[in-house]
């Protein structure tokens, strides 16, 4: 069975490229839930709610995602909590001189 572990190694794949770092390490991931072998379902959320990136950010989850061999992947999107430059990696934060 996948485990979020593997899950979220593969959205590190998944790259923010006006920002150009990936959606974990940015803090966009805001839950993993490992339904079975053929079921995921990931929270995330956007830097802002305007993102033009919305809907290719999400379709690349699901591939990323699918990629280990699950065949349904929900994306949730949602602005609750609204995500901040706190929610980074910290390397990430210092990067950014955050």
């Amino acid at each position: 069975m996948v485990t979020k572990e593997e899950i979220m190694n593969a959205l590190r794949s998944v790259i923010d490229w006006e920002i150009g770092v990936d959606i974990v390490s940015l803090g966009l991931i805001y839950d993993v839930q490992v339904k079975d072998d053929n079921n995921v379902k990931v929270v995330m959320t956007l830097t802002t709610p305007g993102c033009p990136l919305q809907a290719s950010l999400m379709e690349q989850v699901r591939a990323a995602v699918r990629s280990l061999g699950v065949k349904n992947v929900e994306v949730e999107l949602t602005f609750d909590p609204p995500w901040s430059p706190e929610r980074m990696d910290p390397e990430v934060r210092k990067m950014f001189g955050l």
